[in-house]
């Protein structure tokens, strides 16, 4: 126990979130730490974190979501050093020469282990868990190399998660590079001018909002539309560009059906969604095509809400999963502007931004995918575009290796503890 090692968290104090990455800290809250990409965290102001050094996290740790929701935990990789957590996270910090971190959070995320911690739980309406009441987890042990080599597993899914995370990041900057607006890779939105006391000239039937008319939107469109570009529903003609249909929920118990992914879990490492028969008529209204991305369109305009974000479609998740009708499919219909490039677009600040600023709706947004047509894509050369296409798919490549083998590092704990068992 202690903030120096074992089991901790942290005091509640006051947040002050800044929007600069030279005066502010990644900051994960409980549900922020399951984000399958860190490059829309919070940023949680320098001087407020320092002051609090025992919140940073370390390579090694597992995080434990003890408020709300419990029980939810990760893995701290090599690249989320300078990273801080809330006060409503749990630090399991374990003593390295005694056991390894791989094999502990392991087991902790496992089937023996979450139900001793979420049993702990205390609480009426909002569940939390303290430190202590985990501290006396009983934990087993076994020989034969089992700890090491699921420690070795858990460290080779943390370090491909880490190149996924490198990957779409370069992806992005590489696209802009190389359509000759390297200035787009850092933009800042908020030191912008406030869209205010501006009037537009000759507005079209198909809106009159305000918000789709934003002068810093359609400053970042000015400039894209200065290099060689092709609109978004250009490129996705004759693939698709719009809403899922509605379809009745059948729920399903166990390994039956298929797993349907909301909004909010969509952006998450392992999203955990509810299983859900189809009616042969609606498979096609709730899977997706490979390297269809979908953005969340439909929810409300907190600056950390996933309103406007966009996922890639690919690999594993194309197979396992269907997606609910609240998310914009967008699945290109030329095979030379692959869905793994439009993402490294659509991923970025300036493609949320502009997404953003096609909405309408007054509490509840909904994008509409008629202004999302005109979304000027840069075409870039040829080359460039295999080469960024190349590094995002390669990315998700080493996100599924990732799950594949945080699963097979699952197996071997279920067979050792069945094996010890007998």
């Amino acid at each position: 126990m202690g903030h120096d090692g074992g089991i901790y968290n942290g005091p509640k104090f006051r947040r002050v979130y800044v929007t600069n990455r030279d005066h502010g800290v990644p900051f994960l809250g409980s549900t922020d730490m399951l984000e399958a990409d860190f490059g829309s965290l919070p940023l949680l102001r320098k001087k407020d974190a320092y002051q609090l050094p025992y919140l940073e996290v370390r390579p090694g740790m597992t995080l434990i979501s003890c408020s709300g929701t419990v029980g939810r935990m990760i893995y701290v990789r090599q690249d989320m050093e300078g990273f801080w957590s809330s006060q409503d996270v749990i630090k399991v910090n374990p003593d390295q020469k005694k056991i390894p971190p791989g094999y502990l959070y392991t087991y902790l995320r496992s089937c023996f282990g979450v139900p001793l911690i979420t049993s702990s739980a205390y609480g009426a309406v909002i569940k939390h868990i303290e430190p202590e009441h985990i501290a006396g987890l009983p934990v087993p042990r076994f020989g034969n190399g089992v700890e090491e080599r699921i420690h070795e597993l858990v460290q080779e899914a943390a370090e491909l998660r880490a190149r996924f995370q490198a990957g779409v990041v370069a992806a992005t900057r590489d696209l802009f590079a190389s359509a000759g607006l390297p200035e787009l890779n850092d933009f800042a939105w908020h030191d912008q001018p406030r869209d205010l006391e501006f009037k537009v000239i000759g507005p079209s039937p198909n809106t009159l909002r305000a918000l789709n008319f934003s002068p810093r939107a359609r400053r970042i469109t000015e400039v894209l539309r200065s290099v060689p570009h092709r609109s978004l529903g250009d490129i996705c003609e004759g693939g698709m560009l719009g809403r899922g249909d509605r379809f009745k929920r059948i729920d399903a118990d166990g390994k039956y059906g298929i797993k349907l992914i909301g909004q909010r879990q969509a952006f998450w490492l392992r999203p955990e969604g509810r299983r859900i028969i189809l009616n042969r008529s609606d498979v096609a209204k709730v899977q997706v095509a490979d390297e269809t991305v979908l953005v969340a369109a439909r929810g409300t305009l907190g600056e950390h809400e996933v309103f406007g974000r966009s996922i890639l479609v690919t690999g594993r998740w194309q197979k396992e999963f269907a997606f609910s009708e609240d998310f914009l499919r967008i699945l290109s219909g030329d095979s030379t502007f692959p869905g793994a490039y439009l993402f490294a677009f659509l991923r970025s600040e300036i493609g949320f931004r502009l997404m953003r600023s096609m909405s309408a709706g007054s509490k509840q947004q909904e994008i509409i995918p008629h202004l999302c047509s005109q979304i000027p894509i840069p075409i870039c050369t040829l080359a460039d575009r295999e080469r960024i296409t190349d590094t995002v798919r390669q990315a998700y490549r080493d996100r599924d290796e990732a799950d594949n083998k945080e699963d097979e590092a699952l197996q071997l704990l279920d067979e050792a503890v069945r094996e010890a068992a007998r």
